[in-house]
């Protein structure tokens, strides 16, 4: 079973690089065109868009580096190795939407008291070209692992916000050939803003939960405590922390109470193999002790 899990997560490991390899290459050469176009065309709908493709570039390709250094054996210094940089990488990409996101609302503001020319058909060319450009970022993202790393998922968000932002400006470019309305640039950059600022907080949020050590969401401590608690001779269960180096990559210490001698290698080996089976935790350091001696704890009592 150890074996297929850790072939299962290389296999998958490898998929999540290609698809952020091609996406960056993808966005950031329509990111340049995007941008002259913006600023060709005077929209700021396509700059905005173009900024944030920017920052899709700039987080697939600090993503491809995060995963790149994650591969990097543990040392003596880096006794976990350097996985966590993917955290900290994907803490940057959130951080960087947001500020993009306020620049863009700034500058749509401005642009609401005095809307300026836009040549719409080039305009809508670049938009609808750019629609097409993020489906198939996005395509390529969905065939990573998007549900379990959050460097994955975070670029599979961004390009979303990408393609929503590209229909805004078609819609913008069509409202303003059609009937001259100018100040549907402007709304169609602040709807991009607001798709922006969503996703960079979510993911902000969550990297910021891990680099807290806070438990994954996708276990509950409590259900974790109940199942250890049925298996025989254990008695309590206490001090339980659980918490993730990367993305998928779960952590656990706790102490666990047993009843009579010479149970401790059988009651470790079930818990063990519970986490793994049951909770997908691979690295667990758990303290057995017994439970007329109470918990050995030299300093306040263990929660």
């Amino acid at each position: 079973m150890g074996h297929n899990h850790s072939h299962s997560h290389g296999h998958s490991h490898s998929n999540n690089k290609k698809a952020l390899l091609w996406s960056f290459l993808l966005i950031a050469s329509y990111m340049v065109v995007e941008g002259i176009g913006g600023f060709l065309t005077n929209s700021l709908a396509l700059l905005s868009d173009a900024g944030h493709m920017l920052s899709d570039a700039a987080a697939l390709g600090l993503s491809l580096f995060a995963m790149k250094l994650g591969e990097k054996k543990a040392t003596n210094l880096k006794t976990y190795g350097f996985k966590r940089f993917e955290i900290i990488a994907a803490a940057l990409n959130g951080l960087t939407l947001i500020i993009i996101s306020l620049y863009i609302f700034v500058e749509a503001y401005h642009r609401m008291a005095n809307p300026p020319e836009v040549q719409s058909l080039g305009m809508l060319t670049i938009s609808v070209i750019g629609l097409l450009v993020n489906i198939l970022a996005a395509w390529m993202l969905m065939r990573g692992d998007k549900e379990e790393n959050l460097n994955v998922r975070s670029a599979f968000l961004h390009v979303l916000g990408d393609m929503l932002g590209s229909v805004g400006a078609i819609v913008a470019a069509l409202l303003i050939y059609f009937f001259g309305w100018g100040l549907a640039d402007p709304i169609a950059s602040i709807f991009v803003a607001i798709l922006i600022i969503i996703s960079g907080w979510r993911i902000t949020k969550e990297s910021f939960h891990i680099l807290m050590e806070g438990t994954p969401e996708q276990i509950k401590l409590a259900e974790v405590k109940e199942e250890i608690m049925k298996i025989p001779l254990v008695r309590d269960v206490h001090d339980i922390h659980v918490w993730s180096i990367t993305s998928g990559v779960f952590m656990l210490s706790g102490h666990i109470s047993v009843e009579g001698k010479g149970t401790h290698d059988h009651v470790l080996r079930a818990a063990q193999t519970l986490l793994h089976d049951r909770f997908g935790i691979d690295h667990s350091t758990l303290q057995v002790e017994a439970e007329e001696q109470g918990c050995p704890c030299a300093h306040e009592p263990c929660n």
